[in-house]
């Protein structure tokens, strides 16, 4: 490795993967640390203070797989969050189905768990030469970035992701609702109620955990631990005089948005509220 200090920036959801990325990076000493993330809210937080400073991340190592906010919801805010000064990426992942090919193509380097100490640092050796490279030349790193976008975009498989659908069973009979007319759904204990835009709803036995990542995430975002939202639905934030925002919907419903879930609609936003 060359002296040039490197700013990194370590996003990793499992703690003992975390440690091990920093215990490896504590070897390299042109390597300065800058934060290291249990997940995808705290990483953006990171990102955009870095940028804010004057003192940008230069690489970042990150998870791909990661509750709430994923290394997909990172890279979808970073525009907004870092402007130009876009770090070279290494993707971290247990996953090889993850769109390697278009890491491959526009990432510094991806590593696949478990990975010896040599390929990590061959990775990390990878990045800093991309960083180096690229320390005058941000409108390249910005194109890449947006090239990583538009593949990871383009990457879904030819079956459908996410349901269209959803199978409400009655009594001697089986309806189908059409995702698109949600609106809103409410946790109820092992049940979920589905309010459509027409102003009806649904009783639906499943978890809130479990139908949100059945819906596209494009459209759909939790903004409550009991509240999932069609983003399509929302007519407009209402903040109030201690900063906390209420969410109205088209048909004047009106929602609260917590403070824990407010960083994955940034996130999904890719601006601040």
């Amino acid at each position: 490795m060359s002296p040039v200090l490197l700013r990194v920036l370590v996003v990793d959801d499992e703690a003992p993967a975390r440690r091990r990325v920093l215990e490896l990076l504590d070897e390299v000493p042109a390597v300065r640390v800058v934060a290291a993330c249990a997940g995808g809210r705290e990483a953006v937080d990171a990102l955009r203070a870095g940028a804010a400073s004057g003192e940008p991340v230069d690489v970042l190592f990150l998870d791909v797989q990661m509750p709430e906010v994923d290394g997909f919801a990172v890279i979808e805010a970073m525009p907004s969050a870092v402007g130009t000064a876009v770090p070279a990426i290494g993707f971290v992942t247990a996953y090889d189905q993850y769109a390697v090919r278009a890491f491959d193509a526009h990432a510094a380097d991806y590593l696949l768990k478990p990975f010896s100490d040599e390929r990590f640092h061959a990775a990390l050796e990878r990045a800093a030469t991309r960083a180096r490279a690229e320390g005058d030349a941000l409108l390249r790193r910005m194109d890449r970035l947006e090239a990583l976008l538009a593949d990871l975009r383009g990457a879904a498989p030819a079956a459908p992701a996410y349901l269209d659908r959803i199978v409400l069973k009655g009594r001697g009979r089986v309806r189908f609702l059409r995702v698109e007319d949600l609106a809103w759904v409410a946790a109820e204990g092992v049940y979920v109620r589905l309010h459509t835009a027409q102003r009806t709803a649904h009783l639906h036995r499943a978890l809130l955990g479990e139908l949100e990542a059945a819906l596209d995430p494009r459209r759909f975002v939790r903004i409550h631990r009991s509240a999932l939202v069609n983003i399509d639905a929302v007519e407009e934030l209402q903040q109030d005089s201690h900063g906390e925002y209420a969410v109205l919907l088209k048909d004047r419903t009106v929602l609260r948005l917590s403070r824990t879930y407010r960083p994955a609609l940034q996130a999904r936003l890719g601006q601040p509220l």
